[in-house]
């Protein structure tokens, strides 16, 4: 027999466009609707747990690593020696979880503007959100973009762990944020940006990536698979001061802790910055 509709989550963000993804879900574990958004939890039948923004999926028990070890460890073994670090967004944790994986990490600032996405994180989803109460994390529950501008020079990475460009996430995909990050950049400073998947939207991608360029001497492009992400795959643009994310790459910095990686490794790293053809022509790589 089928399963009723109402077992099925069903991804709201791509449908104008004719195209969705639908989950079996086996309970709504908690929603709260905050000052900013709806917040869900959902326990999945084939994803395990799953946090939901405004109907959009933001992360799952069973793919969150390839995100969350892809968009960290990517500038944090180009940088020869990251020791201060902000992430902007990534409520749920699983970035900074896997930024303080780095011996030569002194400290992470969070700025998260929704400060339930990390309550209710921390309450459902222990595996992301471990790492808020390791002594060298503060958190900020303000506007990102605000708090950058407050924080020049402070910096050796910036990791923009952010939604899709709606809502409160909007000013984050805008020029004047690119402008700021560099500003709030040590000289030889790295910022990574969530940047959308190259399949559904490449005008978004070429649109950060002329930003990036404006304001940042070294810029890339790279990606991962995620299976619940639209397209199931997701990219990230590397804005970098001094590094090249290929020709500065310590493939031995991740050695000491490779047993926890599901993810992440050198030839990893390398490849993913490998795009397909039609995607170097549009960012102009070819």
């Amino acid at each position: 027999m089928p399963v009723p509709s109402q077992l099925w989550f069903e991804e709201k963000f791509e449908i104008n466009k004719g195209r969705t993804l639908k989950i079996e879900i086996q309970g709504l574990i908690e929603q709260y609707d905050s000052e900013f958004q709806r917040i869900e939890i959902y326990q999945t039948k084939p994803f395990g747990k799953m946090l939901v923004l405004d109907g959009v999926i933001m992360t799952t028990d069973s793919d969150e690593f390839s995100y969350h070890e892809m968009i960290a460890h990517v500038p944090l073994c180009t940088h020869q020696n990251p020791e201060t670090v902000c992430v902007i967004g990534g409520g749920d944790g699983g970035t900074i979880r896997e930024v303080l994986k780095h011996p030569s990490v002194r400290n992470v600032d969070i700025c998260e503007i929704d400060g339930d996405v990390i309550r209710l994180s921390e309450k459902h989803l222990p595996a992301l959100a471990s790492s808020f109460s390791d002594s060298r994390v503060t958190v900020y529950t303000e506007d990102g973009a605000d708090f950058l501008r407050n924080h020049k020079n402070k910096y050796d990475i910036i990791i923009v762990d952010s939604s899709d460009p709606i809502g409160p996430a909007e000013v984050l995909f805008s020029e004047e944020f690119y402008r700021t990050m560099k500003e709030s950049l040590h000289d030889t400073g790295i910022a990574v940006t969530q940047s959308e998947s190259f399949f559904y939207h490449l005008d978004i991608i070429e649109r950060l990536n002329g930003y990036a360029r404006r304001h940042f001497p070294v810029v890339s492009y790279y990606s991962t698979i995620v299976p619940t992400y639209p397209s199931g795959i997701i990219g990230f643009t590397f804005c970098s001061m001094k590094y090249h994310p290929i020709q500065n790459l310590d493939e031995t910095r991740t050695a000491s802790f490779a047993d926890s990686l599901k993810y992440y490794n050198p030839a990893i790293h390398k490849g993913a910055f490998q795009l397909p053809s039609f995607v170097q022509k549009r960012l102009k790589l070819a």
